[in-house]
């Protein structure tokens, strides 16, 4: 007798029904999930970075910064307490015996500088102000002088001289006797390229394999281009390649153990530490004594720290000093891979310990997900990538800044006593500058203020005995900086007194003229970071009528963002809201289409070009932390087109200029947003993909991969998520 079916109610559907309603409710919570990260993981990495670092260093100032001063008990004691009376926070100084005392102190990176007064004896009346050009950038130029407390605007080109003259003496370089580098117009900002870039290098390389073998590979790669070929690195090559080697290796084992505890957002907790807090507190770009204090503290324990001045002590120091940071470096290792074993061993013991799994769409932008060989081949490839593109194009643009055919303009009482003053200068200059001659003051400060030259060099007249140097603060600090140490430096051997007049200075609040280049890598990244996470955890969202309203909503959310970021919270601007706000909202779409082209083709390889396109190019052509003319030509012909510069000086002409360089700038968005729409057409015309599964994932039957019932109607199998519209 056959048993008869089970009845069923209507309040009790069928158990397959109800397993494949469970998996669908899975697969919405799980599609909600990828949109959410989609758009908090990019919102948080931008946020963190820009507010980290406008935050420290948008205006540096001395910190307790070691000052060691040396000579007569009477006029040591009160040159001290005049010192500490001027700014009481900014020095701490340090009274000793004996100028070689103050001189070994300075060598070995325990005081930014010394200064050795002259005894009572009339054969001395200098003073000497010691200081290593390579202990840290900006250590010197922030120093403390009677003459540091001029005023803005015109002002005597040597202020450090205070009551008596000073002698400088420099460690750090071919000798123990090298001149500070405020003197030497290719050492300002860039006194150790290799050392900081390597130290940068560390974030790149800290993603991929944590093998020994890769990690040797990377420094290797590293050593190679900053040594033999751009030449910019110093040092024993065995010394250089341990450090390069313990330095990503290092940073590997704590990424690692940062994965096992926080998955995906183990990237955000690396930037953190890497580079938000690691960059500021290095003492490499610029000196950790002018950054608030907490970085004085965290410079002791950050590997990027610990890197750059390891690398500093084998390449300028002959390794003096190198042991105690390397021995950050180690017990990071140690200490990482520790944790990484207990936490593993921890999963076993409760049988909760799984083996990862690929969980992000193919990387190459494949219809499927790659074969195994090619899976690892790509994630050695891509580090390596990283590193050598970051090294090559950095490197290769702000690794040996000098004045190259830097436009000044020299003025004179007579065409003919301007044209022979700038034909003397150009023959003892060959190369560095373009000098135009003219004979009226009035329209050489306007060719300044227009940025059609670097500066005017205005020779002393009847009316004006003395020699001036028009600048222009505001459009780039290490141009003026370059032409005041030079034009200095050609005064004094001719016998003339210069002034220098600043006709657009920076406002106190942006003292290094860097806010202007955050806020545009701020308005870059977000661009290029939403569409890279889109397509690894929402490919559903990469369709063109979703995408374009997507990516114009978060060009404008994220512009205001970045508005609120410098300027309520971290104080680096005063107003200017809508000028800001609308062309960061041009930019941020910009950079967003552009990296939709590459996305569209290689998946998430598109890393690569979009950010050597967007950062490590744009950032040497910028013009927004070392000037354009102080690069290799390529670069300047690359701050005319690239997006980066653009918004550099879209932004620095509406804080400085009133905007009168927007309309070429907005253009160049334009452009670059109108081809890459097309392009993105072309690709989804002709060579439109099937969907891509996300590895990883299973999909029950009956629901569709983006958790929703599959359509009655089948779609033709060249129909993507792409390429839909």
């Amino acid at each position: 007798m056959a048993t008869p079916a089970p009845a069923h109610t209507d309040d009790a559907p069928p158990v397959e029904d109800a397993a494949a309603l469970e998996a669908a409710r899975q697969a919405r919570k799980e599609k909600i999930g990828r949109i959410g990260f989609a758009f908090v993981f990019p919102f948080l990495m931008v946020v963190m970075m820009i507010t980290g670092y406008l935050g420290a260093m948008h205006d540096p100032r001395p910190n307790d910064m070691p000052i060691v001063v040396a000579g007569p008990a009477a006029a040591v004691e009160q040159f001290a307490s005049a010192l500490e009376n001027a700014d009481p926070d900014a020095v701490d100084i340090r009274l000793v015996d004996s100028a070689d005392t103050a001189r070994a102190m300075v060598i070995d990176r325990e005081a930014s500088g010394a200064v050795v007064l002259p005894a009572a004896s009339p054969d001395e009346k200098a003073a000497t102000v010691y200081t290593a050009g390579f202990r840290g950038c900006l250590s010197g130029e922030h120093g403390p002088g009677p003459g540091d407390a001029a005023a803005p605007g015109r002002r005597p080109a040597d202020t450090s001289a205070g009551s008596g003259p000073v002698a400088r003496r420099g460690f750090g370089g071919s000798g123990p006797d090298v001149p500070d580098h405020r003197a030497d117009p290719g050492r300002l900002h860039a006194a150790e390229p290799g050392a900081i870039l390597r130290a940068r290098i560390v974030a790149s390389a800290s993603h991929g394999p944590d093998s020994g073998g890769v990690v040797g590979v990377a420094a290797l790669l590293g050593w190679i281009i900053a040594g033999p070929v751009l030449g910019v690195a110093q040092g024993s090559v065995w010394q250089v390649l341990g450090i390069a080697w313990l330095t990503v290796f290092a940073v590997g084992s704590v990424q690692l153990f940062l994965t096992r505890i926080l998955g995906p957002l183990a990237v955000l907790a690396g930037m953190l530490f890497l580079m938000v807090l690691g960059i500021p507190a290095s003492n490499m770009g610029m000196s950790v004594h002018t950054m608030p204090g907490i970085f004085s503290w965290l410079h002791g324990f950050l590997p990027t720290a610990a890197a750059g001045e390891a690398f500093r002590s084998v390449m300028y120091f002959g390794g003096n000093g190198v042991g105690g940071h390397l021995l950050v470096l180690v017990t990071g290792a140690v200490l990482g891979l520790a944790a990484v074993a207990g936490i593993d061993a921890l999963k076993r013991r409760r049988n909760t310990y799984e083996e990862p799994v690929q969980s992000v769409i193919s990387m190459t932008g494949g219809a499927t997900a790659p074969k195994t060989w090619v899976r690892y081949a790509t994630l050695v490839f891509f580090p390596l990538a990283m590193v050598a593109m970051m090294l090559s194009a950095m490197l290769g643009g702000m690794g040996k800044p000098i004045p190259r055919e830097m436009p000044v303009a020299v003025v004179g009482s007579t065409p003919e006593q301007a044209q022979l003053t700038a034909a003397g200068l150009d023959q003892n200059m060959s190369g560095m500058f373009d000098f135009s001659v003219g004979t009226s003051t009035a329209d050489a400060a306007t060719m300044v203020r227009d940025r059609e030259v670097v500066a005017a060099f205005v020779l002393p007249s009847a009316e004006n005995p003395s020699a001036t140097l028009l600048t222009n603060g505001a459009a780039g600090m290490s141009q003026q900086q370059a032409v005041q140490s030079v034009f200095g430096q050609v005064a004094q051997g001719q016998g003339m007194t210069l002034g220098v007049d600043d006709l657009a200075p920076l406002d106190s609040d942006d003292s290094v003229g860097t806010v202007s280049l955050y806020l545009a890598i701020g308005w870059i990244m977000s661009g290029f970071l939403l569409l890279i996470v889109l397509a690894m955890a929402a490919p559903d969202l990469m369709r063109k009528r979703v995408l374009v309203p997507i990516m114009a909503g978060w060009s404008v959310f994220m512009s205001a963002v970045l508005w609120v970021i410098a300027g309520p919270i971290v104080g680096a601007i005063d107003g200017h809201f809508l000028p800001l706000f609308g062309v960061g909202v041009v930019a941020i779409f910009s950079a967003a289409m552009f990296t939709t082209v590459f996305t569209r083709m290689i998946g998430l390889l598109a890393v690569l070009p979009v950010v050597a396109v967007l950062m490590f190019l744009g950032v040497p052509s910028s013009g927004g932390g070392l000037s354009v003319y102080m690069a290799p030509d390529v670069f300047r012909f690359l701050h005319d087109v690239l997006p980066l510069p653009a918004a550099v000086e879209s932004a620095r002409s509406i804080l400085y200029f009133g905007g009168d360089a927007i309309g070429s700038q907005l253009l160049t968005f334009a452009i670059w947003a109108a081809v890459s729409f097309i392009v993105v057409l072309v690709l989804d015309t002709f060579f439109a993909r099937p969907p891509q599964p996300i590895p990883g994932r299973a999909v029950p039957p009956g629901v569709a991969d983006d958790g929703g019932p599959v359509a009655d109607a089948a779609e033709p199998a060249s129909a993507s998520p792409a390429g839909r519209t």
